[in-house]
């Protein structure tokens, strides 16, 4: 079966009223650049913001959402800042330092070596299969522990970013808990019996 590939950013933050979210800018994928937003609210619900049907078709085709929003959102990173715009947010992070893993690795590596030490770094899967049957690799590249930030939700500023306070159970997968910009590529692999897009 054929394994896609998408490479990008992912940037990740929480509030202490217990929203949460991950931002990905995707730069290369089988659909072309596209953005989204994940969004955890303080309710439990799991909320995907997102600029196009087509970008949504795709991700929902991993992951599980109680709600989907489709409209005018921008998203850009460079691996150092990020910001998300549209569809009621406005999110602006910035990382520190950066931690880098400067060569590429084999899918049995991430799966087999490295899943327990970004485990133990982190508190993330590199490797594991949704409930949608998806199979997927993560590989960072280099991330940054998020230095500054803000995020104004329907017009309100949810003040200072902190730790993640609860999952918001999209996938198997959680980001850090601790606000981070993580450059990577994830490796997908779709089951025998469904179509990659």
């Amino acid at each position: 079966m054929q394994i896609i590939r998408i490479k990008g950013v992912i940037s990740s933050v929480g509030f202490e009223q217990g929203h949460r979210f991950v931002v990905g800018h995707w730069r290369n994928s089988p659909i072309g650049p596209f953005g989204d937003v994940m969004w955890g609210t303080p309710e439990g619900k799991r909320v995907l913001l997102v600029g196009s049907q087509k970008a949504a078709d795709f991700i929902t085709s991993i992951y599980n959402f109680d709600e989907v929003r489709i409209g005018d959102l921008r998203t850009e990173s460079n691996g150092r800042d990020t910001s998300a715009m549209g569809l009621g947010v406005d999110i602006r992070l910035s990382g520190g330092r950066a931690r880098y893993i400067p060569f590429g690795r084999p899918l049995f590596f991430t799966k087999f070596f490295e899943r327990p030490i970004a485990k133990c770094l982190m508190g993330v899967e590199t490797f594991g299969t949704s409930s949608r049957g998806v199979s997927e690799w993560y590989q960072a590249r280099q991330w940054r522990w998020v230095r500054s930030g803000s995020v104004v939700l329907d017009g309100n500023d949810l003040g200072e970013p902190s730790n993640f306070s609860q999952p918001i159970d999209v996938g198997f997968s959680e980001p850090p808990t601790k606000p981070a910009i993580v450059s990577l590529q994830v490796a997908i692999k779709f089951p025998p019996d469904r179509e990659l897009l």
